[in-house]
């Protein structure tokens, strides 16, 4: 298995269907922003097949069934299609061409559900090839991927969900899949009954929130209120976390998150001291600190929350990037102003005009950095 750009992570692997699906499991432990590999994704199976490449008569004969009338043969060579690419990465870079990507949509869409899975199954193999990102998604194959995550086969929104996340971790691609419309689909997966359905569309939107034009598309959709209320139910806490460090990045997103109660709820959460992870409290602290940079509106909220107490707990724990992130929220917290002592808090957190006045003052940490 080739290293990818940015790491790999060791699977443990089970065969979730007669479809030859194969699904990785994530451990707890691992770094969640180096995942790269969807969770519908694996290197084996219980029917791996030895394949020693492909040449042009091959893949000639592939899209020649692939365009056939008869189901049968087009299932035939899907299956076969995605063996090929599920190890080979030669053959998964030789294989993405134009007129095979062409066909691959069209059965995307299709009305059997054999043929749906598998097809957004091969291409989820052909998008691990970090040159064949952009090809895929300059196809026009993202608005056909949408409508699976939107009302595919069960099976098959595993897969759109793992392809989506997949082509996201390209930086050329975030941008383009977030007007293409992804981002309402994607929110909208968060709820699925599928935990890898869950997963690989919280990664997706943690990639695509990197870049400043999806985390305001994300904001309007409601994103905030969606993602605390994740929180505080404990669902998927590691990849919700790292989506909010984002957008506490931006100056939208960081009125939205004062507004909609985030200091309160991570506090909250901090004080409970149950972590699913040394990485899930230390990205808690992350939001907190991109919070931080929201002036007199930031330090207000801290204070009733009572941060300051919650992390001094914390000043001497996790990593040295997490202890420098704990030292300036609490330097913000006990600067003194000169106009602090007139201030009256309660009557600053609920005026519009002061939220106004400090996300001007928020403007100086802005653009796509993350946790």
């Amino acid at each position: 298995m080739p290293e990818s750009e940015l790491a790999r992570t060791p699977s443990e692997i089970s065969v979730a269907s007669s479809e030859e699906s194969v699904t990785p499991r994530i451990g707890r432990t691992t770094p969640l922003p180096l995942t790269t590999r969807p969770s519908c994704y694996s290197s084996s199976s219980s029917c791996d097949i030895e394949i020693s490449g492909t040449n042009f008569s091959e893949e000639e004969e592939l899209i020649v069934k692939l365009k056939s009338s008869q189901i049968h043969e087009q299932e035939e060579a899907l299956v076969s299609l995605r063996k090929m690419t599920r190890t080979l990465e030669e053959t998964r870079v030789r294989l993405c061409t134009p007129r095979l990507l062409s066909v691959l949509k069209s059965l995307i869409s299709s009305r059997y559900s054999s043929l749906q899975v598998n097809a957004v199954a091969a291409l989820v193999n052909l998008s691990l090839e970090k040159q064949n990102k952009v090809k895929i998604v300059r196809s026009g194959i993202i608005p056909p991927l949408i409508d699976v995550l939107r009302g595919g086969f069960p099976e098959s929104r595993d897969h759109a969900a793992g392809a989506l996340f997949s082509l996201s971790l390209d930086d050329q691609n975030k941008t383009a899949i977030g007007v293409l419309g992804a981002l309402p689909p994607l929110l909208h997966a968060l709820r699925s009954d599928s935990e890898r359905t869950r997963h690989d569309s919280a990664l997706a939107l943690y990639h695509l929130s990197l870049v400043q034009s999806n985390r305001v598309k994300m904001i309007k959709l409601g994103v905030v209120q969606i993602l605390l209320g994740m929180v505080k139910s404990g669902h998927m806490l590691g990849r919700v976390m790292l989506v909010l460090c984002n957008l506490a990045a931006s100056g939208e997103g960081r009125a939205a998150m004062l507004d909609g109660g985030a200091v309160e709820c991570f506090i909250s959460f901090l004080n409970q001291g149950e972590f699913e992870s040394e990485a899930t409290r230390e990205s808690c602290v992350a939001a907190l600190y991109g919070l931080s940079y929201g002036g007199l509106r930031f330090k207000g909220l801290a204070k009733e929350a009572g941060a300051e107490e919650a992390l001094m707990k914390l000043e001497e724990k996790g990593s040295e990037n997490a202890k420098k992130k704990v030292r300036r929220i609490l330097e913000v917290l006990r600067e003194k102003h000169e106009e602090d002592e007139d201030i009256n808090w309660e009557e600053l957190l609920n005026s519009d005009d002061d939220l106004s006045r400090t996300q001007g003052q928020a403007g100086g940490r802005t653009g796509s950095s993350s946790c």
